[in-house]
């Protein structure tokens, strides 16, 4: 069965239009209570959202759906992503719910899922959701007397700060460093600056006035200007920049160069298999990770794990081959001795944890690889016109393409996993063929409806 609601990271949509709408929502609530209601103990969904407006819309649908299963609610308000997976771990939660569209502008939104140990469902679980969710659900209703109860949760801030806080290494501080924190105006924006003033640091903030519409407008990693300009104003020693629900983090040091996740994962990676921290043969990463930082870590001895775009597909590999390390270019990254989702504040500390027990800047620090140029094109489809990456023409194009770039490039060609596109990325270390190869495909696929 092809899934239709879930995409690379649950569902997502524009709120109240299907599939983000309150009724989705609600056979959501159901589906999920239905199929994590297993054995005799009373049932629990911790529920967190970030500061989109929609949220008042899609907690209380999730809620009812909830409760009709039989289920008991705990509401823990706008919190991060990876603090709802700790919470969920932490209550010996049934399932853990994040209501937020991430990155994405606040007339989106969505939902993502977490198992009672903490990790994304399975794409196979997904599909076990959405036939639920087609079919009919009233045997699966509690009675009057089984219904469920919603409560909130009041220590859930505190919980995650001193959980935050416990990943940065003992007896070290962050004395004498000025950090800027942009929060995006969403999940963290009170969290991230409490967590690095307790820990010592100076800290300027920005990005912490949501009101419901500004989540990611502007700020925040997907729009680091805002945080360059703050970190050469206030000559901060770091910038750190989190998304909308926290779970990724983008850097700027002190020269204000961005400093993406895969130069993250490089820095941290070179770190711990020097004290010894490190786990595993390798690092796990996405297909879309630079290619340079793949002949970065052979330099050290460690091999890249490479799978599909999604940190939970990252997670899992990470589960599978033992590895404590992994992420994505856009600054997802999951440490498995900490955390079973991408934290972008875990990993703000890890980093933090380098520049102190070094005493070197960040722009040392940081930039230990050159990446090689990188194209990104989307190229729009519809499905109706069946399978075109199963075009001859688009195959041939393809090939051609991976020919040409040869053993210093490569080509990625995936489905958006949110939207009907087709995206394209070429990467080589000469940026005029790596241009010219993107254009081709992308001309193929055109050409091909």
């Amino acid at each position: 069965m092809e899934r239709n609601l879930f995409g690379t990271d649950g569902i997502r949509g524009e709120a109240n239009q299907k599939p983000m709408d309150a009724e989705t929502a609600l056979r959501v609530g159901m589906a999920a209570g239905a199929y994590f209601t297993r054995g005799n103990h009373r049932h629990r969904v911790v529920i967190g959202k970030d500061t989109r407006l929609s949220g008042y819309l899609i907690e209380p649908a999730l809620t009812s759906g909830f409760i009709s299963m039989g289920m008991d609610v705990i509401l823990v308000g706008p919190m991060p992503t990876p603090a709802v997976s700790m919470i969920t771990r932490s209550l010996r939660a049934d399932l853990g719910v994040m209501i937020s569209a991430s990155h994405n502008p606040y007339q989106d939104n969505g939902i993502k899922l977490f198992m009672p140990n903490g990790l994304k469902l399975s794409d196979e679980i997904e599909e076990e959701l959405e036939k639920l969710m087609q079919g009919d659900m009233t045997k699966y209703l509690a009675k009057p007397d089984k219904l469920g109860r919603a409560k909130r949760l009041d220590d859930a801030a505190g919980r995650y700060v001193e959980y935050v806080k416990h990943t940065f290494p003992k007896r070290k501080r962050l004395d004498g460093l000025k950090i800027v924190i942009d929060c995006a105006n969403g999940a963290a924006y009170k969290l991230a600056p409490a967590i690095l003033w307790e820990l010592g640091a100076e800290v300027i903030s920005i990005g912490v006035e949501p009101d419901g519409f500004n989540i990611n407008k502007a700020c925040g990693s997907t729009y680091p200007k805002a945080l360059s300009k703050k970190v050469r104003e206030e000559k901060a020693d770091i910038g750190i920049a989190l998304d909308g629900d926290a779970d990724r983090v983008i850097i700027c040091d002190e020269k204000r160069k961005i400093i993406d996740g895969d130069q993250i994962i490089g820095a941290i990676a070179e770190f711990w298999k020097n004290n010894g921290t490190f786990q595993g043969d390798g690092v796990v990463t996405t297909v879309m990770s630079n290619l340079a930082l793949e002949h970065y870590l052979k330099t050290i001895g460690l091999k890249m794990k490479r799978t599909k775009v999604g940190d939970r597909y990252v997670s899992q590999q990470m589960h599978k081959s033992g590895c404590n390390l992994g992420g994505e270019p856009s600054g997802h990254i999951i440490f498995n001795d900490y955390t079973t989702t991408g934290d972008g504040l875990v990993a703000a500390l890890q980093v933090l944890a380098i520049l102190v027990d070094r005493q070197e800047p960040a722009s040392k620090v940081l930039n230990l690889f050159e990446s090689y140029p990188q194209i990104l094109k989307n190229v729009k489809y519809s499905k109706s016109n069946g399978d075109i990456l199963d075009n001859n023409k688009v195959k041939t194009a393809i090939a051609k393409g991976e020919k040409s770039l040869g053993k210093n490039g490569r080509v990625v060609i995936r489905k958006s996993g949110t939207e009907p596109l087709i995206r394209v990325m070429t990467e080589s270390n000469d940026k005029n063929l790596t241009e010219k190869v993107a254009i081709s495909i992308v001309e193929a696929l055109k050409n091909a409806g």
